[in-house]
């Protein structure tokens, strides 16, 4: 009986080892026979190793084929192979090498290790930068590295496995803070940003346009990168370049913008806020200036200040670079952001009038001073004028009289028919819409500071908490602003000169003024002129393109036009002695906005020539005080220079454009 159960057991074992030999045969002629090619694709990747290779930029060129974006290239440091006991030592004699070069200046060895680490510790124990990222893909460590320090690698390369040198091209701003904001910077692109691109072939670290131009027209100047393929040995250390696929490089942008002229209209500006802080007005330390084309919408000047060098960006921003960019709020550009008009408005006010028939161009009044409980800006008033005069002297009587006339419904109506309160669609990011007031917005406004208010009277009462003090001052809080619900004469008031809830752009304005003193087309405003493949040829041409037509008759535009050209002349125009002795003749409206609790916005609407319109400015000095003592000047430095290039094709040169000469 146990021979039997022996033999039994000893069969049941031999059929166990035979069956795992014919399973293990099997397994052998299907890996070797159906899987062949994947494994031995497989095993030839074991030994290959793909780096991608960055693509230069596409540039940026001005209206004149001045170069004001560039690229430049640059040796880099990566680090591969991190997982080798070599890595230490490697890490070791790259911070002894690194000692004295630009972005280790200063560092000791020590320090320099350090930052090497925590760059390699953010891509190897970072988990969600983990899961983005290869193995096998270098570690940027260091970038602009000396020829010098580039040799010294190369003569100790067997003692510096997974050291890999590459040159790349960088971002170059040559003549640092001019056409900025406008251009932009690049930098690292970051997770939403991946997030929101990652069908687009973005991988981590990177370039991407962040403000300006550079963002706009990312997909343009991106290019496509290429690729290194190099075979390594079993510990993964290169062993030979196997072949590298190109990048081909982005597209390259050309301007409307004149690049003199900007620089020009950049020193003006600053000039502009200098002379404001020497006349007692301390808050004036920003402002913009935007120059267009009339007939086109082409824009050739777009300044905001302060501006920063986009070149402190380029390899990672420092922290006191940017801890100062944000202390001057230099990033904002003031040129798209919304401000209160002040009498600029006024053209609109006069559109109205004239268009729904309250008034004829020879309406006339005597200013007083006074319109009910409102005080002119001048004492003892202007006497009797009619509406060009109204204009050469900001009459506010005149035009507070014009805006019971009409109503706030009118204004709004051709303040939206020349393009204010929205978007211009201009190729930037961050542009604002600004605001257009009327009694259904007003409503909406403070209509939600009702509920607001409601639900902390619901609150205190509720919790039975709180003085009688604090709820009483929320119900005369309450009570105020369920009167504000409703509009009222002083809102249409406010609105006639451009006060109240006016609020618009510089580009705006800009716009605005062209499309009334070119005979009512309102341009959509552009930047870009052509964009040009890296080897020449033309990708797309961009032309001016209408919006619409004021819906104003020409007679209503050549009454407007007559007052802002009376505006610039002796003895009563507000803006006579900016424009003395032009030797062109000009039109412009000044502006004075009033910011409760600070000094006043300084304004001014320009353009030249009178006859034959051809450039409309416009300029705001933030809190700089008065339109015509502040910011008037700054526009007739615009237009002389803008006459004076006219007269000459010379090209823009390095000196001539370097950093803001304020």
């Amino acid at each position: 009986m146990e021979k039997k159960e022996l033999e039994k057991k000893t069969r049941l074992f031999l059929a166990l080892i035979l069956g795992a030999w014919i399973i293990l045969f099997l397994r052998l002629g299907f890996l070797q026979l159906v899987k062949t090619d994947e494994y031995r694709t497989l095993a030839r990747q074991n030994h290959l190793r793909l780096t991608r290779l960055s693509a230069p930029r596409g540039e940026i060129f001005d209206r004149n084929g001045v170069r004001i974006v560039s690229n430049r290239p640059v040796y880099t440091i990566s680090l591969t192979n991190l997982g080798l006991k070599e890595s230490a030592q490697v890490v070791n004699y790259l911070a002894e090498l690194l000692q004295g070069e630009k972005s280790f200046q200063g560092k000791t060895k020590e320090q320099i290790k350090a930052e090497i680490q925590a760059k390699i510790n953010k891509f190897t124990k970072n988990k969600d930068v983990k899961e983005k990222f290869s193995p096998g893909e270098p570690i940027k460590i260091a970038r602009d590295i000396t020829p010098q320090t580039i040799f010294k690698i190369e003569e100790l390369r067997y003692q510096l496995p997974g050291v890999v040198v590459d040159v790349e091209p960088e971002r170059q701003y040559p003549y640092g803070d001019l056409l900025v904001p406008v251009v932009g910077y690049i930098g690292e692109i970051n997770e939403l940003e991946l997030t929101a691109h990652k069908d687009e072939g973005y991988y981590l670290k990177d370039l991407i346009g962040k403000e300006g131009l550079e963002k706009f027209y990312e997909a343009y100047l991106r290019g496509t990168p290429g690729a290194r393929q190099v075979e390594v040995d079993a510990l993964g250390r290169p062993v030979r370049d196997l072949g590298i696929k190109e990048a081909v490089p982005g597209n390259n942008l050309f301007l409307t913008i004149d690049a003199r002229l900007q620089r020009l209209t950049q020193d003006a500006l600053a000039q502009g806020i200098k002379r404001a802080l020497t006349a007692g007005y301390f808050e004036a330390r920003a402002g913009a200036a935007v120059a267009l084309s009339v007939y086109s919408g082409e824009i050739l000047a777009l300044v905001s200040y302060p501006a920063y060098d986009p070149n402190i960006f380029v390899g990672g921003i420092r922290e006191k670079d940017w801890i100062e960019v944000n202390k001057n709020k230099a990033l904002i550009n003031r040129a798209l952001s919304r401000y209160p008009p002040g009498s600029t408005f006024k053209m609109v006010t006069a559109t109205a009038a004239l268009e729904s028939k309250k008034i004829t161009g020879t309406y006339a009044l005597n200013c007083t001073g006074y319109y009910k409980y409102k005080k002119d800006w001048k004492p003892g008033g202007h006497g009797l004028i009619d509406l060009r005069k109204a204009f050469q002297v900001s009459c506010d009587v005149f035009f507070w009289t014009l805006g019971v006339f009409t109503g706030p419904e009118k204004m709004a109506y051709y303040a939206r028919e020349y393009g204010l309160g929205e978007k211009t669609g201009v190729d930037l990011p961050g542009e604002e819409a600004g605001r257009v007031p009327n009694p259904a917005q007003k409503y909406e406004k403070w209509q939600k500071e009702l509920v607001r208010i409601q639900k902390e009277i619901d609150d205190l009462k509720q919790g039975n908490q709180g003085s009688r003090g604090k709820l009483a001052d929320l119900e005369q809080k309450k009570s105020k602003i369920e009167w504000e619900l409703k509009w009222r004469e002083y809102d249409t008031l406010d609105m006639a000169i451009g006060q109240g809830d006016n609020y618009y752009s510089p580009l705006q304005l800009a716009n605005y003024l062209a499309a009334i003193i070119n005979g009512g087309t309102v341009y959509h405003p552009y930047l870009v002129k052509k964009i040009v493949t890296p080897d020449g040829k033309i990708l797309q041409k961009i032309d001016s393109q209408e919006v619409r037509k004021v819906n104003a008759s020409p007679q209503t535009l050549k009454i407007i036009r007559e007052g802002l050209h009376l505006v610039t002349l002796p003895p009563a125009g507000t803006a006579a002695g900016i424009f003395a002795g032009t030797s062109y003749k000009a039109g412009a409206k000044t502006g004075t906005a009033e910011v409760h609790g600070h000094d006043n916005h300084a304004l001014i609407l320009a353009f030249a020539p009178y006859e034959k319109p051809e450039i409309a400015v416009a300029v705001i000095i933030e809190y700089g005080g008065k339109g015509s003592g502040v910011a008037g000047p700054v526009a007739r430095q615009i237009l002389d220079g803008y006459f004076d290039l006219a007269k000459t094709k010379l090209a823009l040169s390095p000196k001539e454009a370097g950093q803001s000469r304020d």
